[in-house]
């Protein structure tokens, strides 16, 4: 598997995750510029979710979250506000984090508000 294909996986299983969990999913891969592009958008009850996903077949080289770094994080947040102007109508929003590891089993890990 590719790093590509790897990362397309992970964010399946995310969709699924949070569906299982009640969120809509409103977007997937929603480009805002060269640097930023938010995994989901999703509603959780009245409340605006941007959901960075990180994939890892291992944690070998690394936990998925360590992948968030302070650059990825201000991407994020410039996409959110881009949405938030386009769309007006969502007054309460947060951004959440889910890490997928693949192997030795599946794991997922979510947290909110990060």
């Amino acid at each position: 598997m590719t790093n590509v294909s790897i990362g397309k996986n992970g964010e399946e299983i995310a969709q699924k995750y949070l569906t299982k969990l009640g969120y809509k999913i409103l977007e997937t891969n929603r480009r805002f510029s060269r640097f930023c592009e938010i995994d989901i958008i999703a509603l959780d009850k009245n409340t605006l979710v941007f959901v960075e996903v990180k994939t890892r077949k291992t944690d070998i080289c690394g936990h998925p979250m360590e992948a968030i770094t302070k650059t990825k994080y201000q991407h994020i947040k410039q996409g959110l506000f881009t949405y938030i102007q386009e769309n007006p109508c969502y007054k309460k929003f947060r951004i959440d984090a889910v890490s997928i590891l693949l192997k030795p089993e599946l794991k997922i890990e979510h947290l909110k508000n990060i």
